[in-house]
């Protein structure tokens, strides 16, 4: 896969920071090409003009239903020549239309190991259960709800001490090292999506 990639963000883009700051590394070889939010008002937006990354609001609700929005981001990403689709954050579900016109060039990532706690309510679900291990996981988009193909996981212990908010600061620290790893694997062509399941190097 070339290297032309788009970044869906929703919120303040903590995982999209993760992702430049690689890039400045020289760890990313993919070209962060867009950042697209469908909230105006999205921190992330500004992280993207601060990197010199193009910045584009698509408010959602501005159109009359899902699929007429996700019509307008399919023809943005296209004029784009976007080869791949991260989403960091983008707290939409996209429509089984748009996951089929980009199935197998779409990643996102999701503060659980799933299939445990999918959903938007991870971590609370998490605590709630009194899980003793959760994580994150790296997956491809199919049609359902965080249901997709999974690239990678990394494994956190829980604390009986452990709030949401304390949980979720050692998620996100595990997500924004596993995150450019794996989206510079699949610029690469060395992760891949073949016949509905994922294609990996073995591991050392």
């Amino acid at each position: 896969m070339s290297g032309r990639v788009a970044v869906l963000v929703s919120g303040s883009g903590t995982n999209l920071q993760a992702l430049i700051d690689a890039r400045h590394r020289q760890e990313l070889s993919g070209e962060l090409a867009l950042v697209l939010s469908n909230r105006p008002g999205a921190r992330a937006l500004e992280r993207a003009k601060a990197a010199g990354i193009e910045a584009l609001a698509l408010d959602h609700q501005a159109f009359a239903d899902r699929e007429s929005f996700d019509r307008a981001l399919d023809l943005e990403l296209r004029q784009r020549r976007i080869d791949l689709v991260v989403l960091a954050g983008f707290m939409r579900l996209l429509t089984p239309w748009f996951v089929g016109e980009w199935y197998g060039r779409l990643v996102n990532i999701h503060p659980s190991l799933l299939p445990e706690f999918p959903g938007a309510h991870a971590l609370r679900d998490c605590l709630a259960a009194r899980a003793l291990r959760t994580g994150v996981t790296i997956h491809f988009v199919d049609p359902g709800c965080d249901t997709g193909p999974v690239i990678a996981q990394a494994v956190l212990d829980v604390s009986p001490l452990d709030t949401e908010e304390t949980l979720a600061l050692r998620v996100h620290h595990l997500e924004h090292q596993l995150y450019p790893r794996v989206v510079e694997l699949i610029v690469r062509g060395e992760v891949r999506l073949e016949d509905g399941r994922v294609v990996k190097p073995p591991e050392r």
